[in-house]
């Protein structure tokens, strides 16, 4: 999508801090973070949330999921206390950019219930 700001990062027209990528995923720094480790899995595919993504089409998320329990594991969040996973869809739900990525934050006590 021309105007995405996470297919922009995707495409390197935009430049973000890079911790990881394959053939089909990216995980970068958060600019905003909420936590002290605040990272961003973002398919290379743009679909705007899971529910948009085709039934035929669901490996996207299990690339996504690979490339988030690949650097977890590399940087020993279970290790240090643990990590939380956050996916957004919609406005309401507090998505800021209409491509579906997971949250991945760590390095402090994450409450519960979330929000």
């Amino acid at each position: 999508m021309a105007d995405c700001l996470f297919c922009k990062i995707v495409k390197g027209e935009i430049p973000a801090e890079k911790v990881y990528e394959d053939e089909h995923t990216i995980v970068i720094n958060d600019i905003d973070p909420k936590a002290p480790i605040h990272l961003l899995a973002i398919p290379k595919d743009h679909y705007a949330a899971i529910h948009e993504i085709p039934s035929g089409q669901m490996e996207t998320m299990d690339r996504v999921m690979n490339a988030v329990s690949t650097v977890v594991r590399e940087r020993k969040f279970p290790e240090k206390g643990g990590y939380r996973l956050v996916v957004n869809a919609g406005e309401n739900a507090g998505q800021a950019v209409p491509h579906i990525h997971v949250h991945i934050l760590s390095g402090r006590l994450m409450q519960w219930p979330p929000g």
